[in-house]
């Protein structure tokens, strides 16, 4: 049942993308209001999988590579959703729209069914820190999608080309504001995961740090996130500097997590115990 919810979430989040797509083209098209009602559906059924598998292991579903994957989507699907009933913004969406969608296709490629899980994957401190971290993650996609639309219309301006979609989209100061509230999020929620992981290893393995590929790379990103906070905060950096490092900081994450979980690298962090 759980992977025709996942198939179903998949097709809504597809939906969502050309709705929300279709209203940044053409919002007098019929499905230009589609787009977040398609993303509610979606998140629904992700939220019925999401709540299934955790009840057969009785701990938050994350120890594998397609439950990261899934709960990965979930956050971001969800992470938008409070974003748009705060500040309706259906062009960011539709980055999030094909974002979510890719997110639960990759789930499902490498889908496992729900099973019991070991005493290890039980301990608290494993789910707070793949769900921190993951949520952090999503936050970052949120502020991904939106130095996207920032580019976009920022080039329309310069263009002098955009007609009427400079009209439709978001202005560049309110998208830079919402870059930064992101990555003033994700930073923290990245760091909490981490620290919480940490104290997990302690407590399992007796080490805080194993210097494992996915502890490195972890790092790694968290030294690139905190840099341009850092430089936004103290030098100023914003506008198409601050989007496009942030674009670059998230295609870093997305890269690197992916390649650690796929590739047949050594450590004890398996697909759903990263980042």
């Amino acid at each position: 049942m759980e992977i025709w919810a996942l198939r179903a979430a998949a097709v809504a989040y597809l939906a969502a993308a050309v709705g929300f797509a279709a209203n940044t083209l053409r919002p007098r098209s019929s499905l230009g209001a589609t787009g977040p009602a398609f993303l509610a559906t979606g998140f629904a059924l992700h939220t019925l999988v999401i709540t299934y598998r955790a009840l057969v292991a009785a701990t938050v579903p994350v120890t594998t590579f397609s439950e990261a994957l899934t709960l990965l989507g979930w956050l971001t699907a969800g992470s938008y959703l409070i974003l748009h009933s705060r500040s309706p913004l259906r062009v960011v969406g539709a980055v999030i729209g094909p974002l979510v969608f890719g997110l639960t296709v990759a789930a499902l490629l490498v889908y496992e069914p729900s099973r019991s899980s070991s005493p290890l994957s039980q301990d608290p401190w494993l789910g707070a820190h793949v769900t921190l971290a993951l949520l952090g993650n999503a936050v970052f996609g949120l502020a991904f999608a939106v130095s996207v639309v920032y580019l976009i219309q920022e080039s329309l301006l310069k263009s002098h080309k955009g007609g009427s979609m400079v009209l439709r989209l978001p202005a560049l100061e309110k998208l830079d504001r919402l870059n930064f509230r992101c990555l003033s999020w994700g930073f923290p929620l990245l760091t909490l995961g981490m620290l919480t992981g940490g104290v997990f290893a302690l407590n399992t393995w007796g080490r805080f740090w194993s210097w494992e590929p996915l502890e490195i790379v972890s790092m790694i990103t968290w030294v690139l996130y905190a840099a341009l906070l850092q430089f936004r905060l103290t030098a100023g950096l914003r506008g198409r500097r601050a989007a496009t490092l942030t674009i670059v900081g998230f295609c870093v994450l997305v890269i690197s997590y992916l390649s650690v979980n796929v590739l047949p690298l050594p450590g004890r962090h398996g697909g759903g115990l990263g980042s």
